[in-house]
């Protein structure tokens, strides 16, 4: 059986063409150290680096919600800390006023358990990305609202803020509470209400009065004790989280990297090897395409 002219240069044309792709390809492999560049290339490889892609960028928005997470506690904590140690002070202002001392004193005392109100209104109303962080989610609002006599004294504080909590989501059905809860910002409240009861028993010096709130005050320091013990568990757990998605994405990292990626020795190899039949290929289509009718029929 004889083929024609025709359907032998065809089959060769066709040969050549596809050893020219395959080099083509490997060229570019070992150019770029990639081995897949649309889905056709490897179908099957393609779905799954879909699929860790998809992945990698839920685990990049948890990661950056963790972060900011923690930004969010840290500064709650801090203030929170802060509080706590304005209230160590009043402990001892009230210890102190509850003795035989005089007016003077006592005034002296009063004077400074003033200021310790006044910070404490001011770390209360503490804000952190235009955010109130005592607040609740009620966040665009100041959550500690005082109220002054003619002296301009803070004579009362209102809590404006509302019993909600912020939720941040670290991962998939997985949700974090940056932020004081609620019997943690109304305690606050309480304490700047029992400020303002030993300021004026100090002031009056009243040291029944004076005794009285020295039981409240230790309530208060138990809040803020509780709330700062709490804030230290989220930040481990947000800490443990962030651990975890740094360890998931190095691994998907690695899992597309080993389905992307070129192997380049043996790509280098195969592009040889394709070079060299592209080249015999050559050789012998010059020789076959150079044939007549006549060497058919000889």
């Amino acid at each position: 059986m004889r083929l024609s002219s025709a359907t032998t240069s065809d089959a060769v044309l066709a040969q050549l063409k596809r050893l020219s792709s395959r080099q083509a390809e490997l060229q570019n492999q070992v150019a770029t150290g990639q081995r897949i560049f649309q889905p056709g290339d490897d179908s099957a490889a393609a779905g799954r680096v879909i699929g860790d892609q998809l992945e990698l960028r839920s685990l990049a928005q948890y990661s950056s919600n963790a972060t900011s997470a923690l930004e969010y506690s840290k500064t709650s904590y801090a203030g929170l800390d802060q509080i706590k140690k304005l209230s160590d002070r009043a402990g001892e202002l009230a210890v102190l006023g509850n003795g035989s001392i005089n007016d003077q004193a006592m005034h002296a005392y009063a004077a400074e358990v003033d200021q310790l109100l006044e910070q404490t209104v001011a770390l209360g109303n503490t804000r952190f990305r235009n955010d109130y962080l005592f607040a609740g989610t009620a966040t665009d609002q100041a959550p500690y609202v005082p109220t002054r006599d003619s002296n301009g004294r803070i004579s009362s504080v209102a809590y404006a803020g509302n019993q909600s909590r912020l939720s941040v989501p670290i991962g998939d059905g997985a949700s974090i509470h940056p932020t004081p809860d609620s019997s943690t910002n109304l305690g606050i409240a309480d304490f700047m209400t029992r400020l303002v009861a030993l300021r004026d028993a100090l002031q009056s010096g009243n040291t029944a009065a004076v005794q009285a709130v020295r039981p409240n005050l230790e309530n208060s320091e138990d809040v803020l004790v509780t709330s700062l013990s709490g804030h230290g568990a989220i930040q481990m757990r947000i800490e443990v989280a962030q651990s975890q998605q740094r360890a998931r994405i190095d691994e998907l990292g690695r899992q597309i990297s080993a389905e992307v990626d070129a192997d380049l020795p043996a790509t280098i190899v195969q592009l040889n090897q394709t070079t060299q039949a592209y080249e015999a290929a050559l050789s012998s289509s010059a020789t076959i395409l150079k044939m007549s009718l006549l060497d058919y029929i000889r």
